[in-house]
């Protein structure tokens, strides 16, 4: 199975369009929803990117040209949509703190099940990103970031185009699918059992930490021997308590 194909099975499982969210996310002034808000910020220096997004069906963090922020927040559902969610940007030196909220009554569920949020920043200003968010199908694309933490609740993680150090805690069961591999993932889990799948052929080594964490490998969907290159300047990383990461690879 290769990338597109395993891209399109999560979005399917999850009811989402792959075709609308990959224009979506190259294009901010174009959108496949009926209704959405949007929020702009220029920037001129490096940030520290701090960001809190609650709980939506799809979250999707990509890196830009240009000095502009961008937060669209979309709905097919919600008419509503600007009256019921509020993005809030605060920049503070060098650090920028962004941060949604729903109003007005609309639930968790609602959010979880009708909402889409899509940001881009400018990638030549980030120093690292903090990003907290709950979501179905949680993205970042064409994004190179010294660290990026990812605090989630998310059974799918998808890395595509990404470069640097990715740290992810979550606890729930996941799949980490990569486009490739160009630096580090770092994930952190207690009582978890996730795979995170790799293009075959990638070089990269393994660190296992924390208390009964066990990494394994898989191929054709098979359990195998190690496939790792010792020497090799990435790394797929399991921390936590009690958990297993298979690493699995597709052609």
């Amino acid at each position: 199975m290769t990338f597109n194909e395993k891209l399109e099975a999560i979005y399917q499982q999850a009811n989402i369009s792959q075709k609308n969210t990959l224009e979506d996310t190259a294009n901010p002034n174009k959108t496949h929803y009926l209704y959405e808000t949007v929020t702009e910020y220029e920037i001129n220096q490096q940030k520290r990117f701090d960001m809190k997004f609650g709980s939506v069906k799809q979250f999707v963090l990509s890196g830009c040209e240009g000095e502009k922020i961008t937060i669209r927040v979309a709905s097919d559902t919600l008419p509503t949509l600007q009256r019921d969610f509020q993005v809030k940007i605060d920049d503070i030196r060098k650090r920028i703190d962004i941060q949604a909220k729903r109003k007005n009554g609309i639930s968790q569920e609602t959010a979880e099940n009708e909402v889409s949020i899509f940001v881009q920043i400018p990638e030549k200003y980030v120093d690292t990103v903090e990003c907290a968010v709950n979501a179905g199908v949680l993205e970042i694309h064409s994004l190179k970031c010294e660290n990026t933490e990812l605090d989630a609740k998310a059974p799918n993680l998808i890395l595509n185009g990404v470069a640097g150090t990715v740290e992810v805690n979550c606890n729930l069961n996941m799949n980490i699918l990569c486009q490739s591999l160009n630096g580090a993932v770092e994930v952190n889990q207690i009582s978890a059992d996730s795979k995170i799948y790799i293009p075959q052929g990638t070089k990269f080594k393994t660190d296992e930490k924390g208390f009964g964490t066990v990494i394994t490998y898989e191929q054709n969907g098979k359990e195998t021997e190690p496939f790792i290159t010792k020497d090799s300047d990435n790394v797929i990383e399991l921390n936590g308590i009690k958990s297993r990461l298979a690493v699995c690879t597709y052609n």
